[in-house]
């Protein structure tokens, strides 16, 4: 039994509260539905994100390989080009008639090409 306007709005306070709580507890049980969403599809994302970064990695592993070999290949050939050009500045250097015979082939060459142009004009 209520007794006065006191009872009245313990009763209105005690509904009031039923109603806050109801909320509540459905407020807690979707979120608590979210997080285990959120959870299988993290789930099933890291599942198949996995073989497909392995499968990238042995890629790229797939790739390095060839790579690498044409490294050592670049390597070979600057060490070629370096000595190649370390012996030509040297016998440059060393050898200031080796120069000159060559200054003088070169020229012997040019002057014979155009001996034969030369000739080749008088022919026709």
């Amino acid at each position: 039994m209520v007794s006065g306007p006191g009872g009245i709005a313990t009763i209105i306070a005690a509904c009031s509260l039923l109603v806050i709580a109801i909320a509540v507890s459905y407020a807690v049980i979707r979120i608590g539905r979210l997080i285990d969403e959120a959870r299988n599809s993290l789930k099933s994302l890291t599942d198949e994100a996995a073989p497909l970064i392995h499968e990238s990695t042995r890629t790229v592993e797939l790739v390095n390989s060839p790579l690498e070999s044409f490294a050592r290949i670049t390597k070979n050939v600057e060490d070629v080009t370096t000595k190649v050009a370390d012996a030509t500045t040297g016998f440059m250097d060393r050898s200031g008639p080796a120069v000159k015979v060559a200054g003088a082939l070169i020229s012997a060459a040019g002057m014979s090409k155009s001996r034969s142009k030369k000739k080749k004009k008088k022919a026709e």
